[in-house]
């Protein structure tokens, strides 16, 4: 073989390899990408079981955890354990260092700690409304894919004031929970919802979130619902998810706008594509698989990948692009140290309704755990907020038929 061969075949095997390398990487992408928007899109059977527990003191009510940014958090919370059939009361830290975090434990309502090696924060601090020494009622919503179950704490004596609590994504109705007390002080009434796909509403064909784009239909239900047993005026209050749930509704939805008098907003999903580029940095894959996977759950052919019945074009999800279409005041609350959620977002929404959103910073809280880290400050700013909006004279129907 000349020496031109040998240099003409070792040319073309390189190719070859590279091109072979180039489909490798290109299906190793494609693999990361399906599989990231399937976890955006499916509802998580059991959570991840993300702290890990290295002792436990019963008699003297303490805990200790492995370092991390969840178990460091200041402030109470919830604690599941062995796969969420075991639930524990956090209460603040005791003692803090690179490699562990002592905690007060408040008490164990089920399951057996002293057994458990891993378990799960979250800010529930609450399992039910039974918990606030408040009365309430089970109640069922006619929602478009059948009954879903609810739990309205009456205001004392009544009233046609009533605040629609919208949890997040993942979450169930107790996440709400926190905001029954300030609302009650403050005169409302709380109708806290479950939703299309959340493990307690009826779900939908295929099973998947639409990020706010199919469950804001379960939103006008529960509006509906609340009217028909007596609120003339309506808050909507929306957790991360449950943001973007209520937002969407405001803004598909002429029967929500109509007794609409206030929005409030805990640590919302403002923007899916910044929260997928975050959360994909985040979870250590490669820069720009956000915006593939916003591409890809939006693309016509996605049905196939992710099991999503209809595409998500998460654009047209984006309240700041139709900010000049909201007309009622708006509280909202975000942490610099959401971790989950960046309060991004939130910002730029603010920078184009400034006159009708109050913008409350934290720093130090998680994602959707402002009331654990500060509750006094949270609970103040709800409340205050709720006091103002009772104040209000009008409705935002009554004001467009002056308009009119």
């Amino acid at each position: 073989m000349s020496r031109r061969t040998g240099v003409r075949d070792t040319v073309g095997m390189v190719a070859a390899a590279t091109g072979l390398l180039a489909v490798g990487v290109s299906a190793v992408v494609a693999f990361i990408v399906v599989r990231f928007a399937r976890k955006v899109v499916i509802p998580p059977a059991v959570r991840e079981e993300d702290v890990r527990i290295t002792a436990i003191d019963l008699p003297s009510g303490e805990v200790v955890l492995a370092a991390s940014d969840e178990s460091r958090m200041r402030g109470r919370y919830g604690l599941w354990f062995d796969r969420e059939s075991g639930h524990a009361r956090l209460g603040d830290v005791i003692e803090v260092d690179d490699r562990q975090v002592r905690r007060r434990l408040d008490r164990v309502d089920f399951g057996r700690l002293e057994r458990a090696e891993r378990g799960r924060i979250n800010g529930f601090y609450h399992l039910g409304p039974w918990e606030l020494d408040l009365p309430y009622e089970n109640a069922v919503v006619e929602m478009p894919l059948g009954p879903a179950p609810a739990w309205v704490v009456p205001a004392e004596g009544g009233s046609d004031r009533w605040v629609i609590q919208v949890h997040g994504r993942g979450a169930k109705r107790q996440e709400g929970l926190r905001a029954v007390p300030p609302a009650h002080e403050a005169g409302w009434t709380t109708l806290l919802i479950s939703y299309r796909n959340d493990g307690e509403a009826p779900e939908s064909e295929d099973r998947r979130y639409g990020l706010g784009g199919t469950e804001w239909a379960d939103v006008v239900a529960a509006v509906h619902h609340a009217i028909e047993h007596g609120a003339d005026r309506i808050v909507l209050m929306g957790w991360s998810m449950g943001g973007a749930i209520v937002l969407q509704s405001v803004l598909r939805s002429p029967a929500v706008r109509e007794r609409l008098v206030g929005v409030v907003l805990d640590s919302p999903a403002i923007d899916w594509i910044d929260i997928l580029r975050f959360q994909g940095k985040a979870l250590g894959y490669p820069r720009g698989l956000g915006d593939f996977v916003s591409r890809l759950i939006g693309g016509p052919w996605s049905g196939g990948l992710t099991g999503l019945a209809a595409p998500i074009d998460v654009t047209d999800l984006d309240p700041v692009a139709r900010a000049d279409e909201f007309d009622v005041p708006m509280l909202l609350m975000h942490s610099v140290d959401d971790g989950f959620v960046p309060i991004d977002g939130s910002r730029r929404f603010v920078e184009a309704r400034p006159d009708l959103i109050e913008f409350e910073v934290f720093e130090g809280a998680r994602h959707t755990k402002l009331w654990n880290h500060d509750p006094e400050r949270w609970t103040g700013l709800v409340r205050g907020w709720l006091e103002r909006s009772s104040e209000s004279p009008e409705r935002i129907g009554e004001e467009a038929e002056i308009a009119g």
